[in-house]
């Protein structure tokens, strides 16, 4: 009997270390990465999924920018965290399909090292040239560019981003030679766009609204596969005469590889319910872009096609980091 009760007193001891050990997730403020600078479409589309993770996860959720090397800084330390899940972050295009081939070493495994949870958004690009150009179509830049090859020029905001990704499969499917002229940032590209120094580019639908409903610029084509609502007068890239042209941008929450399937769970099914949130869809879709969601699972499959899509084109063009 003695020996019954002790063991008994033992159990109620070792109780609250066990209830400890096993406190539910979360239970202290979650850090979400992203990639690029403040200020910018990744950036606020983290605070925005942020804030309602917070409020919906009932613990702080605090973003960290971690810009530089394409992407590649902010991802890796995702990458490298403790995969207990509160070290979370955005996951983008050119870090997690594009960089793994363009750059010679990489200090993580995009295929290996990030866990995909969920898919937040897609969003397609905008071949302009500036009000005054005097191409008017697709096919008016393709008949100048074979006309003097090299001599034509489009912008970009760096290496492997969208904007040159687009501009390459173009030059691809078409059989043209193009300068790229890249740039540190969308928006000095797009100044020079305006300015009349460069010849076109394409641009992240969101940013490029404004300057069309002010007519500083003119949209030719859409990569996307159908037309954008936001101006349904401009062509896919299809229509205008580039058959197979598609690209999106996309970003999706990503964390480190290992992470416990119930935590992944958890954590998809809050970002689905921020993607249904009316005042998100609203902002998203008000910048042209296509709403996410979708399990790990899809998630996934996306970025592992994206990798070899865009590794072929990357390999076929010599795209290389300065």
């Amino acid at each position: 009997m003695k020996r019954r009760i002790l063991l008994q007193a033992a159990s109620c001891i070792a109780l609250p270390g066990i209830a400890f050990a096993q406190d539910k997730y979360p239970s202290k403020p979650i850090t979400f990465v992203c990639p690029y600078s403040a200020g910018g479409n990744a950036d606020q589309r983290s605070r925005q999924i942020g804030k309602f993770l917070s409020v919906a996860l009932g613990q702080p959720v605090i973003v960290d920018d971690k810009p530089g090397a394409g992407g590649n800084i902010g991802t890796d330390f995702i990458a490298k965290a403790k995969p207990d899940g509160y070290v979370i972050g955005m996951g983008n295009f050119a870090p997690l399909a594009v960089n793994p081939t363009m750059f010679k070493k990489m200090s993580y495994d995009a295929a290996k090292d990030i866990t995909p949870i969920c898919l937040i958004e897609k969003g397609p690009l905008v071949l302009m040239v500036p009000a005054n150009s005097p191409f008017n179509s697709v096919k008016d830049i393709i008949a100048a560019a074979k006309a003097s090859p090299g001599k034509l020029s489009f912008a970009s905001g760096g290496l492997g981003g969208s904007h040159h990704l687009s501009a390459e499969l173009f030059k691809s499917l078409a059989g043209l030679n193009i300068t790229h002229i890249p740039y540190k940032g969308g928006a000095p590209a797009t100044t020079d766009l305006l300015g009349g120094q460069v010849d076109m580019m394409f641009e992240q639908m969101y940013s490029a609204a404004p300057n069309l409903r002010a007519g500083k610029t003119r949209g030719l084509a859409i990569s996307s596969k159908t037309r954008s609502p936001l101006f349904p007068d401009i062509p896919t890239m299809a229509e205008a005469g580039v058959a197979g042209f598609e690209v999106q941008n996309w970003q999706g929450l990503i964390g480190p590889a290992n992470m416990p399937p119930a935590i992944v769970k958890l954590l998809n099914e809050t970002t689905v319910k921020a993607l249904a949130d009316p005042m998100i869809r609203e902002l998203m879709l008000s910048q042209g872009n296509e709403i996410g969601g979708g399990t790990p699972a899809q998630f996934a499959a996306l970025i592992k096609s994206e990798a070899a899509r865009w590794g072929k084109l990357v390999k076929s063009a010599n795209i290389k980091p300065d």
